[in-house]
């Protein structure tokens, strides 16, 4: 929604109908993920993209629609379809979007949670009784919610579908009712424990991608504002002290790239404790084998151990500390996407 909704807001401002379209479903090598939306106008304005080019058109066509008749509508394209060939979609993919009008108060409530970097979900019934096709819920990690599906019950099982997703997906709460569950995450925050050269260029990585980053370093010398000028907080104390100043999420992320047990055995005691997405460890296996025996010793189960990603990054023959913390980020959004 992120990248759609600066357009959004200025349409609205000038009185303009706004049509919604969102990717409900892929198959193949459809180019856009779910979730992916486009926004559009009568007059012609697009914001965003459900497929990179390929069926823009015809979703346009299909959006200016859906506004005439107050209608939203399930639609299918793929190299199955003869369509498919007339929109453009020759890659191999096969892609199903939502087009709808866009429903102020639900998009509203949204756009306040990401301004706010909270968490919640937006749910729309996809297929069904045509009375109920488009009916939204949105609802806060608060417990806050606007909308309704159409009942109390409805709501409940939607809700407890919610709690479950992750990640925008299609779910079919009854014989009669598919709804799209478009979850809204916090920004990620990722944790460096160690302000050694990989530390760095991960940093720049991280803030590419979107992610929130803080390095944690008691050495002066390491852990300084002349290293780190791109970092967006910078601690400088043991991490005992240093963790009680942060709040450890589901949407963090934790590295540890010290490979010394003074300053990583401390962090890890505290981070295996909680629930970060996840947690990496500098450091050879060997060096990992012997992290993996004090941890026993400090009485943490081989369960709780083998949440450490040790070796840390994804084995593509780094070297140099740039190219092993790009092995190190790409494993970060591996774990985050669930893959």
């Amino acid at each position: 929604m992120k990248d759609v909704m600066d357009d959004i807001n200025r349409w609205q401002a000038e009185k303009q109908p706004v049509a919604l379209a969102t990717v409900v479903q892929t198959w193949g090598s459809a180019p856009r993920k779910v979730g992916a939306k486009m926004a559009l106008t009568p007059d012609g304005r697009i914001a965003g993209s459900v497929s990179g080019g390929c069926v823009e058109g015809a979703v346009f066509e299909e959006g200016t629609a859906a506004l005439q008749a107050n209608q939203p509508k399930l639609l299918h394209f793929g190299v199955a379809d003869e369509t498919a060939w007339d929109v453009g979609l020759a890659c191999g993919g096969t892609i199903e979007v939502f087009v709808e009008p866009l429903d102020t108060a639900v998009y509203q409530f949204i756009h306040t949670l990401i301004q706010n970097d909270e968490a919640g979900a937006a749910i729309t019934i996809i297929r069904g009784l045509e009375e109920l096709l488009g009916r939204k819920l949105a609802i806060s990690r608060a417990g806050e919610q606007v909308g309704t599906l159409g009942d109390a019950a409805l709501d409940a099982q939607a809700i407890a579908a919610e709690a479950k997703a992750g990640h925008p997906q299609r779910v079919q709460l009854s014989d009669d009712v598919e709804v799209f569950i478009d979850t809204v995450r916090p920004a990620p925050t990722l944790i460096m424990v160690g302000g050694v050269h990989i530390a760095i260029a991960l940093t720049s990585y991280a803030k590419t991608l979107g992610y929130r980053t803080l390095v944690i370093d008691p050495r002066r010398a390491f852990g300084s504002d002349e290293r780190f000028p791109h970092v967006d907080q910078l601690i400088q104390a043991w991490p005992d002290k240093a963790f009680a100043e942060v709040k450890i999420t589901p949407e963090t992320a934790v590295a540890l790239l010290t490979h010394d047990p003074k300053i990583d055995d401390p962090a890890l005691k505290i981070i295996l404790q909680e629930r970060p997405f996840y947690i990496g460890a500098l450091g050879s296996r060997k060096t990992h084998a012997k992290r993996v025996e004090r941890l026993r010793g400090y009485g943490f189960s081989d369960e709780q151990i083998g949440r450490i990603h040790g070796p840390i990054g994804l084995d593509i023959g780094a070297q140099t500390p740039e190219e092993i913390a790009l092995s190190v980020m790409a494993e970060i959004v591996q774990a985050r996407s669930g893959k």
